[in-house]
């Protein structure tokens, strides 16, 4: 499968090639209420490797992954945040993310993911449809930690902690 802002390719079961074109709101979910990419696969528009499914949410591997096993855990509640999610949905979408780790610990030998949100596009998102990034971790796989994130700031540990600024930043935020 071939996949590009032009379109996605992909060959069926019966071994028949097919281009779909992209339109602009298949990738994001329209203003006028319509399907994400997330949703369009989720309901078989679009193929997908599916590896694990919940009664509210589906795990398919990525088609651009960090590394082998990359899955994304997708509720079926088209959503952007996860503030804009039932409660319900929340837990199991957390249900989710055990299954898929049970399963691809086992395939890939490891305990160890990253487990990683972009709520929102200002954190990374690029579809508008709440979704959760499992990868398997290995040693030397190449994939950094939170901190690779923000390569300028000092490293933890090499600056003294300032007390007083975090509790104000705490007693601010808890007066909401």
């Amino acid at each position: 499968m071939d996949f590009s802002p032009r379109g996605i390719t992909f060959t069926t079961a019966n071994e028949k090639t097919v281009k779909k074109p992209l339109q602009p709101a298949t990738l994001a979910h329209s203003m006028s209420g319509g399907d994400s990419l997330f949703t369009k696969i989720i309901k078989g528009e679009i193929p997908a490797s599916f590896i694990a499914k919940g009664e509210d949410w589906s795990a398919f591997l990525d088609i651009n992954p960090r590394r082998a096993g990359h899955t994304l855990l997708v509720p079926h509640q088209q959503a952007q945040r996860i503030s804009d999610i039932q409660q319900k949905q929340m837990h199991s979408l957390l249900t989710g993310i055990v299954e898929v780790q049970r399963k691809l610990s086992i395939f890939f030998n490891t305990t160890d993911f990253s487990i990683v949100i972009h709520d929102g596009p200002l954190a990374g998102q690029e579809i508008p449809h709440l979704h959760i990034h499992i990868i398997p971790r290995q040693k030397g796989d190449g994939g950094g930690s939170l901190l690779s994130m923000w390569p300028d700031a000092p490293p933890i540990g090499s600056v003294e902690p300032d007390f007083s600024s975090l509790a104000i930043l705490s007693e601010k935020i808890n007066k909401l």
